[in-house]
């Protein structure tokens, strides 16, 4: 098998998608009221998550960035395959990364750690997400073919969708898909241990990775498209077609299951899926197709290091940071506008310090 060197849209687009996490958000969000321009006012509603139903542009990051796993993952096994690796050298190096993500999960959701309260660990996480993610993609992937996880997503999304409406719920019955009465939230309290996000429920529990996982499946497959032996434009027309596949999908699903991230419902995962085909698309298409790669530099410095950026912001104050050095210049100017200097100050410090070890050449992967 031919190996590939992954191509920079990729690391853009993660980029992209951790440039929101790593303060690009909170930036947008303190501009809100200040500007007087309705649309940064809308861009600023659409990096919160909504209560319950519903969704937003910040309800897609995690769910794109499950996608660029699998891209990522996809390429990783071809490269193991084609330097003789077996399958069980596969299986243990995914293992192996899910376990080290969980434990790094784990310890950024709970620090300090009390190891002695074991109660009030919180044991669903991003990172323990993307871990068991990859790990189940990486089974799928040596095992099926493409067709065949293909078929394994749509089978999937419908066990879960069927099992959220007709599995009763004690006291709820079937098919409540409120806060309190859900079949995932009943499924969590009773068998996950320690501590739930919110006391009754944990997004990032149990149940939900059966749905979740999917994106990562669906990134592989995108991998794949990539990789293939085909001119760019048959690779565009391929995920523009999942892409609005995916959407329409995920449209039509919402109409009797609602669109909701706390749930990864399956109308949830098939437009997200969809929106990261039609990202991952343009994407490409700007920037290893039409050639215009300069831009893409700024996303790529935060794309190469997402794991650092990612507990960086947990372990780092980059504002309080952005106070102390840029303060006496952005103290200047009007009151309202002194939280987004700072957020954009912010911004600036966590982009050089991963120009620091882009420059380096130090990339933190596991």
């Amino acid at each position: 098998m031919e190996k590939q060197k992954r191509l920079l849209s990729v690391d853009a687009l993660r980029g992209f998608d951790m440039l929101l996490i790593s303060g690009g958000g909170a930036f947008i969000l303190r501009l809100k009221g200040t500007t007087g321009l309705s649309w940064i006012d809308w861009t600023a509603d659409q990096l919160t998550h909504p209560a319950w139903n519903g969704f937003t542009f910040y309800d897609f990051i995690f769910p794109l960035f499950l996608f660029t796993a699998g891209i990522a993952l996809s390429y990783s096994i071809r490269s193991g395959l084609s330097r003789g690796m077996n399958k069980k050298e596969l299986y243990r190096k995914a293992f192996r990364r899910m376990l080290i993500l969980i434990v790094l999960g784990i310890l950024d959701k709970n620090i300090p750690l009390n190891i002695f309260d074991p109660a009030q660990i919180r044991y669903g996480t991003v990172l323990g997400r993307i871990g068991i993610a990859t790990f189940i993609t990486t089974l799928l992937y040596v095992n099926l073919s493409s067709r065949q996880r293909l078929y394994w997503v749509g089978g999937m999304l419908i066990v879960y969708c069927a099992a959220l409406f007709l599995v009763p719920v004690p006291g709820y019955g079937a098919g409540d898909l409120s806060f309190e009465g859900n079949l995932v939230g009943w499924f969590d309290r009773h068998f996950m241990p320690g501590r739930l996000l919110q006391k009754i429920y944990d997004e990032n529990a149990l149940l939900t990775q059966l749905p979740a996982h999917c994106l990562t499946v669906l990134g592989a497959f995108a991998g794949d498209i990539l990789q293939k032996q085909k001119s760019e434009y048959k690779k565009l027309l391929e995920m523009g077609i999942m892409g609005v596949a995916g959407i329409c999908a995920g449209l039509l699903w919402s109409t009797f299951f609602p669109l909701n991230k706390h749930l990864w419902t399956s109308s949830f995962i098939l437009l997200t899926a969809g929106m990261a085909f039609l990202f991952l698309a343009l994407f490409y298409w700007i920037i290893d197709v039409q050639g215009y790669r300069k831009w893409a530099f700024f996303f790529k410095v935060i794309g190469m290091n997402s794991l650092v950026i990612y507990l960086g912001m947990r372990f780092i104050d980059f504002d309080y940071s952005s106070k102390l050095l840029f303060g006496g210049w952005y103290m200047h100017v009007a009151e309202k506008w002194q939280p987004a200097c700072n957020a954009l100050g912010a911004l600036i410090l966590v982009w050089l310090l991963l120009y620091f070890l882009y420059r380096k050449k130090i990339f933190v992967k596991v």
